[in-house]
Order: structure tokens, then sequence, then C-alpha cells
């Protein structure tokens, strides 16, 4: 593969954590106040789970970082179990108690979608940008929710969600849902990130993590990734085994 980036492929989902932590940890030991970007979703998971027991266990200090969402499916907030907030907060917020004035999330049920955008963007310049975005892989090669397609110039918007991202999304809730739209970062936004790490796991996503590293595929919002001069990829091995 010809491609400038760093890629590392871990055993297991606790091996990749423990990595992945690592290197944020490091990367922001030196900034006073960093942004980090919080995705939801099952492959970052483990990565939350390891920066709370770390917090917990005196091994690391996140008191001074804030914190801007990915994205947030419209007509939700944290109140609707299966947001991306209420994910968020049950996994990461909330265990590290959190406050709400170091984090800035969409809310999915603001009358004004256009303005949660605006608020979100105006956060992101006012704290100097991201300077961790921690992000997922759709298994159309979406991130956040810029499904394939999305100009790569826009910042923060209202999405339209494909079939495919809606089915795949019902995961997340108890009952049916209308995923329809959602709000998020976008894809200029992301990639003003000063690091991005990407965190993929499951057998299931292995046909598009080859496809977004070794093909040429410009439609597809993640391998507009390559690009980036601070992107580091983690792998479990089922992740990674269709990758040369």
């Amino acid at each position: 593969m010809k491609i400038k980036m760093k890629i590392k492929i871990a055993d297991t989902n606790y091996e990749l954590s423990q990595q992945a932590a690592d290197e944020i940890l490091e990367f922001t030991s030196s900034i006073k106040e960093p942004l980090i970007c919080t995705a939801s979703g099952d492959s970052p998971s483990g990565l939350y789970k390891e920066l709370v027991h770390r917090v917990n266990e005196k091994e690391a200090d996140i008191s001074s970082w804030k914190f801007v969402g990915l994205d947030e499916w419209a007509g939700m907030n944290g109140d609707d179990q299966g947001s991306c907030r209420y994910h968020l907060n049950n996994q990461f917020y909330h265990p590290l108690k959190i406050s709400e004035e170091r984090i800035c999330f969409f809310d999915g049920r603001a009358k004004n979608p256009e303005e949660e955008c605006r608020k979100t963007e105006n956060f992101i310049k006012k704290n100097g940008n991201i300077d961790i975005a921690i992000i997922g892989l759709g298994l159309n090669g979406h991130i956040g929710m810029n499904e394939p397609g999305t100009s790569p110039t826009l910042r923060s918007h209202v999405a339209d969600i494909d079939p495919q991202t809606q089915q795949v999304g019902q995961k997340y809730f108890t009952k049916p849902q209308q995923l329809s739209q959602g709000l998020t970062l976008g894809l200029a936004t992301i990639m003003e990130a000063k690091k991005i790490i990407l965190i993929v796991t499951g057998s299931h996503k292995a046909a598009i993590v080859k496809e977004i590293l070794e093909e040429n595929a410009p439609q597809l919002p993640a391998s507009l990734l390559r690009n980036h001069p601070g992107l580091t990829i983690y792998l479990d091995k089922q992740a990674a085994q269709f990758i040369s």
C-alpha cells in the first residue's frame, strides 16, 4: 500500500483501545485545553472505557479537555434512548462527570437545526479547532453522517441519511425509528482536526476498510482521510483481514 498514514492492527479490541488511548494522551499532554471530537458507535466504545479506567485510576487527567460531538440523529438528543448523545453520556461523559460547559453537542430536537450547526462551528473556532477527532467508519464508507457523495467542502450541516445507514442505525434502538436525517460535522471541519483517530473493528467492516485504503474511491468520505497528515487508523484483526 502506497499510503502515507499510520495503520495499527491489534489482536483484540482491548489492545487496540490501549494503543489508541496511549496516542491520544501523549498528543494532548502538551496542549493546555485540548478539544476532542467524540463519535458514538460500537468501534470507539472500548477506547472510552479505557480512558475512563485510566482517569479513575489516576493514570490520566482530562480535566482540561473540551468536547464536541461528531453527529446526532435529527429529532433526538440525550434524552432519547439510543441517540448518539445518550450512548456517549453512558460510556464517557457521565462516568467522568464531565460538565455541560465543556461539551458542545448537536441537539437534534432543536427548532432551528441550521443554527445548531452554526453554534457548533462557532464553538470549534472559539477553541482553536479540533485537536483530535475520534471517528468510526460506516459500512458504506461514511464518516459522521457524511454519506457517499457528500461534498468535501461542507462544514457542519443537516445531512440526508443513506437507506443502508438508516437500516444499520436501528440496532441502537429498542423499537424502529425514523432516521432519515442527522446533524453532523462536515468533512471540511473534520479534515481541519490536527489529528484523526479512525477506529474500525469487526469482520463486517473488512471489505469497506480495504476499499477506502486500497482503491480509488473518491465518492467515499472515509477515503478523503488518506490525505490527512495526522491520521492513525486502528484496526482489529477482523477488520484488517483483507488489506495487503
